[in-house]
């Protein structure tokens, strides 16, 4: 389950990076504007991940308790609530997308090409909202195939419509938009298809529900509290880095995209984990659940013992990828090792992470994640006060995930996650 979902994880990264290497080639101003436009647009997106998670341990438990039509039905309350979710945020985003991009930043130059892409793209939102609702009913299905090859397809149909509008139709940047909002929409459709056809196969109805639609939303709050609290985090960090000097934010943003990519192979046995405590819980089977944890526990003390060595061994040949200055390069070497140690422990709090998510024990992890983020918070501002560098705040960077390891390590070993049936 671990391998397909990885591969779905880096849909949307992988989308960034072609729509970057097609408009990279108009000039500097659009690849800029792209920049802002894209990072605007990643925050708005990210924040409702929730919708994924709590679909995925919701259905879980349904069909674990042996009720399809109810999980199927779970499903679509999440679908309903991604939707209008979506509506508010592009009713929210088209009138302000001019002021949002001055208030980032954007030079005179590159303002427009941000703001034309930020308002063309903010319409494919519903679509990618649909799409994480949608993939947590076929995660919380066990089936993470389906997500991956809806994925493949989504990014061969964006590169091949971004190239035909924006050098074909020469469209600019406006035609990088469209095609990503029209290969959304595509992702979004067949996504719909798949759970339409399993709702009329199990009687599932269609209609919104709005208690339904409520609880969804309810189980999301702690989730979204989570989330925000994990991204004011690596706001600090960045803006700590950017304190310590060019050299070292430069350093800073190469070793943080590493870090993003370690991040999704840990976070896939995390998915699987959602899914399997899920079903168990759901099933009534206490005892399969703890033995699944202690097995995916290991999985992710085991991938992370792996990453981390491969981090050691291509730390030489990673860097000059990106940089060949040779001050970022020397900033940069010794808090790759201290990323590389952090890695087991990553692994540990990934799937942790996932297993209390899929039981549903969603306010623990609000709090949890709030504790860290007051943890990090003062250890990382005094940093640079201190006259620590990059190294440091790296360091800080594995005291958070130690915490995290620590917060949610004693919830799991309590056993208070424990609550089977249909629902918590």
């Amino acid at each position: 389950m671990a391998v397909p979902a990885f591969g779905s994880l880096v849909a949307e990264p992988l989308f960034l990076m072609a729509d970057t290497a097609i408009v990279g080639h108009l000039g500097t101003a659009q690849l800029a504007g792209l920049g802002v436009a894209s990072a605007l647009l990643m925050t708005a997106v990210s924040v409702f991940v929730f919708l994924a998670y709590a679909t995925t341990a919701a259905v879980a438990r349904r069909a674990g308790a042996g009720d399809l039509q109810a999980a199927i039905r779970q499903g679509m309350d999440g679908i309903w609530l991604a939707l209008l979710l979506g509506a508010a945020v592009v009713a929210v985003v088209m009138p302000t997308a001019s002021a949002v991009v001055d208030l980032f930043g954007a030079s005179d130059a590159a303002a427009p090409y941000a703001t034309t892409y930020l308002r063309i793209s903010a319409l494919g939102i519903p679509a990618m909202l649909v799409v994480f609702a949608a993939t947590g009913v076929l995660r919380g299905l066990q089936d993470t195939k389906t997500p991956l090859y809806v994925a493949i397809a989504g990014f061969v149909a964006n590169g091949a419509l971004n190239t035909g509008l924006v050098y074909g139709a020469d469209l600019g940047i406006a035609g990088s938009a469209w095609g990503t909002v029209i290969a959304q929409w595509g992702m979004a459709v067949v996504y719909l298809a798949v759970v339409l056809r399993g709702a009329r196969k199990h009687g599932a109805s269609l209609r919104p529900d709005a208690a339904g639609i409520r609880a969804s939303a309810q189980a999301g709050v702690p989730l979204l509290v989570r989330t925000l609290s994990l991204r004011a985090i690596l706001m600090i960090a960045t803006a700590v880095a950017a304190r310590l000097g060019d050299a070292d934010i430069a350093a800073h943003q190469i070793i943080l995209s590493l870090w993003n990519l370690l991040a999704f192979a840990l976070d896939a046995i995390a998915i699987a984990g959602q899914a399997i405590i899920g079903r168990y819980l759901g099933a009534g089977d206490a005892q399969g659940a703890r033995d699944a944890c202690r097995r995916m526990v290991e999985w992710g003390i085991a991938v992370g013992v792996v990453l981390g060595i491969l981090v050691v061994i291509a730390r030489p040949a990673f860097l000059p990828l990106f940089t060949s200055d040779s001050a970022v390069k020397d900033s940069a070497l010794p808090a790759l090792l201290i990323v590389a140690l952090s890695q087991p422990i990553s692994g540990i709090v990934f799937v942790l992470d996932g297993v209390l998510m899929g039981a549903g024990d969603g306010p623990y992890l609000a709090w949890a994640m709030l504790l860290t983020l007051a943890v990090f918070t003062p250890v990382a501002l005094l940093v640079p006060v201190l006259g620590g560098g990059l190294t440091a705040l790296w360091a800080t960077m594995m005291l958070m995930m130690t915490v995290r390891m620590v917060t949610l390590g004693l919830r799991t070993r309590s056993g208070r996650w424990i609550v089977t049936g249909a629902t918590r």
